[in-house]
């Protein structure tokens, strides 16, 4: 069996942060301000008042404290309350493209890799700013990579199914050098007027270099094995595409962008998860209580401590299962990635982790991995 590895990692974080205290401030005014201009309306009660926020209930709800954006202006603002983007031409680079060059470059200097290396391109991502043509050839493009490349979206486990598909691409022969990157502008789809979720996503990419362990010239985590899970529902959903200009009659804007029913979601995800996991290092003969390290999807604080619980029988700790959403919130594919970069060094030569990742679909991703 050919043997496959995570040779390097790479990140881009945005240069600029809101903390939810900036955040709460901008909602409460716009929130009072409604309220104000529709007193009379809520008082005959055919309006809904619009309920203040305050960082305290974020930090309890999630665990986020803050989250690095493209744009903090645009979000900041009352009259605005969404990033503003510069449209760029067809000649310039996109803004996931721009993102996802940064990360490759990282996680290729990591592996000891040139651009022309590679010979596929993976961009697994949430949401695409564009149909066609793919983000992830115009990637290979501008980083000067060879062979092919293709988008490919599975929500927050984009990362673990992107891993999978270069895994199993490398396996084939269809390449000898895979590059996955997961770009997510997450504050594109979130509605900062929303009270339960304004406060949930960031902006941030993330980069893995993929190959065969014979060619790989730097130690990184050599794949063990991968599993997915998919299960439909729509408790979490993104209602934005291409036909709801033929859509009669037509959606609200609120509906296209992320809507989530939080508390079904909780209670459907965790148990999913807890035995994808479980039952994939069963079926390599491993307990959870040897797994030294799990890089959980960065969604809510609450659900990975609780994830972690069931499957060691005890409270975790930050070694065992790092968190990054307090700093970055969630980003989507991205986090996980993110946790496994940033919280990957401490290990000894063989040494078992996993890297899991989960959300809307419901999708689910675990790819279990040990240090070379």
């Amino acid at each position: 069996m050919t043997r496959i590895v995570i040779s390097g990692t790479g990140l881009y974080t945005p240069p600029e942060s809101i903390s939810n205290e900036e955040l709460v401030e901008c909602f409460n005014t716009w929130a009072t301000r409604f309220n104000t201009e529709h007193a009379a309306a809520i008082a005959e009660g055919t309006v809904e008042p619009k309920p203040l926020s305050n960082a305290e209930f974020i930090v309890k709800a999630s665990g986020i404290r803050s989250r690095h954006v493209l744009d903090k202006k645009g979000i900041l603002d009352p009259e605005i309350m969404r990033p503003q983007l510069p449209t760029r031409s067809n000649d310039e680079p996109s803004q996931m493209c721009e993102m996802a060059l940064a990360a490759a470059r990282e996680a290729l200097a990591e592996a000891g890799r040139e651009p022309g290396d590679v010979d596929a391109v993976l961009c697994a991502a949430s949401n695409m700013q564009r149909s066609y043509p793919a983000v992830a050839v115009e990637i290979q493009h501008y980083l000067g990579c060879g062979g092919y490349a293709y988008d490919m979206n599975v929500a927050c486990a984009s990362a673990t199914f992107g891993i999978q598909a270069a895994v199993d691409a490398l396996s084939a022969g269809h390449a000898r050098c895979v590059l996955m990157v997961n770009p997510e502008i997450c504050s594109g789809h979130l509605n900062f007027r929303d009270r339960d979720s304004h406060f949930i996503f960031g902006d941030a990419c993330t980069a893995v270099v993929l190959e065969r362990a014979e060619d790989a010239q730097t130690g990184g985590f050599e794949v063990i094995g991968t599993r997915l899970k998919t299960h439909f529902s729509s408790n979490i959903r993104n209602n934005a595409g291409f036909l709801n200009r033929a859509e009669v009659s037509p959606r609200s804007q609120d509906d296209r962008l992320f809507i989530q029913e939080g508390r079904r979601v909780f209670k459907d995800v965790v148990p999913m998860v807890v035995e994808l996991i479980s039952s994939h290092l069963r079926d390599h003969d491993l307990a959870p209580t040897e797994v030294r390290r799990f890089w959980l999807h960065q969604a809510n604080l609450n659900m990975n401590q609780l994830i972690s619980k069931r499957l060691l029988g005890r409270e975790p700790s930050e070694q065992e299962a790092p968190v990054v959403l307090d700093e970055y919130a969630n980003t989507s594919s991205a986090g996980s990635v993110i946790a496994l970069h940033k919280h990957k060094s401490g290990l000894a030569t063989d040494d078992i982790t996993v890297l899991c990742a989960f959300g809307a679909g419901y999708s689910a991703g675990s790819v279990i991995l040990r240090q070379r």
